[in-house]
């Protein structure tokens, strides 16, 4: 396998692993932690309301695809561990990158001080990640 491709793929677990942890933050909001502040627009305090927490399971699932894509996109489909990757279009993984982009965007411009700290930073590490796959592949 060429080296480039090995440097891709890993750049794409990379970005797959961000976006589980990032599901991970998700659960925690559903499950009511106090974390209003950090999410969302940082517009409440502590737990999300219903709408917060329908909303963060929701994105789960575009999480998800979204690290599928990347992942389809670096050549990975076919068993990962536990994970099936499908093989999906290329436009796919374009996609990803560009939701994940206007994600990073909206964090940077959140009125949530703490909520831009957070996450500005680590979305567009994302963003890199999957635009590097894309660019690379």
């Amino acid at each position: 396998m060429p080296d480039a491709l090995l440097g891709t793929q890993t750049i794409a677990l990379i970005y797959a692993m961000l976006c589980v942890l990032v599901i991970g933050f998700q659960i925690a909001l559903i499950l009511g932690a106090p974390w209003g502040r950090i999410t969302q627009g940082g517009q409440v305090e502590g737990s999300l309301p219903l709408a917060g927490r329908l909303a963060a399971f929701v994105s789960i699932f575009i999480l998800a695809a979204m690290a599928l894509a990347a992942l389809s996109a670096a050549g990975m489909s076919g068993s990962l561990g536990p994970v099936q990757v499908p093989d999906w279009p290329r436009w796919s993984g374009w996609a990803a990158f560009g939701a994940q982009c206007v994600v990073a965007f909206f964090n940077w411009i959140t009125p949530s001080a703490p909520e831009r700290r957070l996450w500005g930073p680590i979305t567009t590490l994302k963003a890199s990640c999957v635009g590097y796959v894309m660019v690379m592949t």
